[in-house]
C-alpha cells in the first residue's frame, strides 16, 4: 500500500497514464501548509513538498492566481478560499447543518466537547467537533486538525474499526513519534490495546499525546475505511473519578448511535 495513504479507494487501480502528475504536484504543495507551517518561502516549500525550486515556484505561483494562497514578500500562506476544497465534503455529510448539533447536545451531559474524526492516510482528521457551554478543558483541535492514528485514543479506536488488513497495516507501518514521556512506541503493545479496543468498543489514552491530558474514544458507523469515531478529551485528573469514564462512554456510545445514520 502507499506509505502516505494506505487506506486506498478502488480508484487505487487507476492506470499511471491517467493520472496528472501536475495536479498530484500541487496537492503537495497545499500539504507543505500545515499547523507548524503557516507561512512559508519558496525554499521552504519545495523542501517540504520534495520538489524542484523551479516547479515549487510555478505550482506555488499558480495558486496565488486561483487565489488558494498569497503572497506576502518572498512569504506565502493559505487564504480561506482553501476551505472550498472540504466544502463540499462536510456540507455533503451535514457535519456542521445534522451532526454538530447532535455532539453539542450529547456533549452537555458531561460538560466536555465531543469531537469525531474519520481517516486520512495515516493520520486521523477531525470533521466535526462541538462543546457545550459547561466545557472546561480544550487542547485546541478544531475541524482539520489532523492527529497520529496510534498514539490517540481516537485514533485507536479509528484502526479498530477499519477491517483486519488496515488495521495490521497501520500498525505495522503508521508512524511512531515519542509526544510525552508516556508514549507507547512499542507497536506489539498498540496492538494490544487496539485489539482490546475493538472487544470492549471504546479506547482509552493517559498523557500519550499530551502530557496531563486523557481521552475516550468510540467508533462507530460501519467498518471499513471510512470508519469514523467520536472523541472526549480533558484534564487526567477528572477522568479519574470513579464512575465519570464509564459515563464518558455510554455517552458517545449513544450519540454514536444517533450519528450513524446519517453517515
Amino acid at each position: 500500500m502507499n506509505e502516505n495513504n494506505p487506506i486506498t479507494p478502488p480508484a487505487a487501480a487507476i492506470a499511471d497514464r491517467d493520472i496528472s502528475l501536475t495536479f498530484a504536484k500541487g496537492m503537495t504543495v497545499l500539504k507543505a501548509f500545515d499547523a507548524a507551517n503557516t507561512h512559508l518561502t519558496l525554499p521552504q516549500i519545495a523542501r517540504i513538498a520534495g520538489l524542484e525550486r523551479a516547479t515549487a515556484r510555478r505550482l506555488v505561483l499558480t495558486l496565488v492566481h486561483l487565489g488558494y494562497v498569497k503572497q506576502s514578500d518572498r512569504v506565502f500562506s493559505l487564504t480561506p478560499r482553501i476551505l472550498v476544497l472540504a466544502g463540499g465534503f462536510l456540507q455533503g455529510r451535514q457535519f456542521g447543518k445534522a451532526i454538530e448539533p447532535i455532539l453539542r447536545a450529547f456533549s452537555m451531559r458531561i460538560g466536555e466537547p465531543i469531537s469525531m474524526a474519520m481517516i486520512d492516510g495515516y493520520e486521523g482528521v477531525y470533521v466535526a467537533h462541538a462543546g457545550s457551554d459547561k466545557a472546561k478543558v480544550s487542547i485546541g483541535l478544531t475541524v482539520g486538525s489532523r492527529v497520529p492514528l496510534l498514539q490517540t485514543a481516537i485514533g485507536r479506536a479509528l484502526v479498530s474499526h477499519v477491517g483486519p488488513e488496515l488495521t495490521q497495516d497501520i500498525i505495522d507501518n503508521a508512524p511512531l513519534r515519542r509526544f510525552t514521556s508516556a508514549t507507547v512506541e512499542d507497536r506489539e503493545a498498540i496492538r494490544r490495546d487496539i485489539a482490546l479496543t475493538f472487544e470492549r468498543g471504546h479506547a482509552f489514552v493517559d498523557g500519550e499525546f499530551e502530557p496531563g491530558i486523557a481521552a475516550i474514544a468510540v467508533p462507530i458507523g460501519p467498518q471499513g475505511p471510512e470508519a469514523a469515531a467520536l472523541g472526549i478529551s480533558g484534564q487526567s485528573g477528572r477522568f479519574a473519578e470513579a464512575g465519570f469514564r464509564d459515563e464518558v462512554v455510554g455517552t458517545l456510545s449513544e450519540c454514536g448511535a444517533a450519528v450513524s445514520g446519517l453517515l
